[in-house]
């Protein structure tokens, strides 16, 4: 049985990752930093696949629950086949660079970046053994071209490091089996990181070009693409899932 991590993975975007996973037979650690009762409500909603699910608090911010995150895996399922970086600290307050802290601008850095560094360095030596993996990290609109992006400074020069980080991992490990690949979602909110594109059909949204929100099934089916076994030779690659929407410059 193939095996994937998904931090933050019991609520939102993650959410509807884990539930693809599931359905699709491959067994999953999610971790959640503080919600433990939304983690929990997985054992109800996939109460056949108990078994397949392991549930772990950790802050992806310290380097030491993001170890013991890989060691509790491989103790119980073995082997990981899927890394999907899912969580990551976000500032929904619009201020400017200057207007941050330092423990804001160290906790967007930690977050955004460094752990997906320190992960990768617990479970890529594991998918050489494989002989197979894939890594899946995520990013905004516009990240892959270094675009700046006005009250979001600090998110947002994590992420544009992660796109690089996320290339050359590609380039470094495509020798072993291992792919990495960023996914860039649009501006999807509320009730809908959680629901189907069915959910989303005949939903009139005047602001994305496509007609309809997103949804965080549009996320997932694209984690499920990218990860299939064929998508070998998709790698290096800055995927946007945007349904056209210029997330960037909405306020300018």
């Amino acid at each position: 049985m193939r095996h994937a991590i998904i931090t933050a993975g019991s609520k939102g975007l993650g959410k509807k990752v884990t539930e693809r996973f599931l359905k699709n037979g491959v067994s999953v650690t999610i971790t959640y930093r503080s919600d433990k009762n939304k983690a929990l409500k997985l054992f109800e909603e996939f109460s056949s696949k108990k078994h397949m699910i392991q549930i772990i608090q950790a802050d992806v911010t310290k380097k030491e629950d993001l170890k013991r995150i890989v060691d509790e895996t491989v103790k119980r399922f073995g082997r990981v086949d899927y890394l999907v970086n899912n969580a990551g600290p976000y500032i929904f307050e619009r201020k400017k660079l200057m207007d941050y802290s330092s423990d804001e601008w160290d906790a967007m850095v930690k977050g955004n970046l460094d752990a997906v560094f320190y992960l990768l360095k617990e479970v890529v030596p594991l998918m050489r053994k494989q002989k197979f993996g894939r890594i899946i990290n995520y990013g905004f609109q516009g990240a892959g071209s270094a675009s700046g992006w006005i009250y979001r400074s600090a998110f947002a020069a994590a992420k544009v490091g992660l796109v690089s980080l996320t290339k050359t991992i590609a380039f470094e490990e495509a020798e072993h089996g291992i792919t990495s690949n960023m996914i860039c979602p649009g501006n999807i909110t509320g009730k809908w990181k959680e629901s189907d594109i069915s959910d989303a059909k005949g939903i009139r949204d005047e602001e994305t070009p496509i007609g309809r929100p997103g949804t965080g099934e549009d996320i997932a089916k694209t984690v499920e693409f990218l990860c299939h076994e064929d998508s070998d030779m998709i790698t290096g690659t800055v995927y946007e899932v945007t349904g056209g929407l210029d997330v960037i410059h909405r306020y300018r």
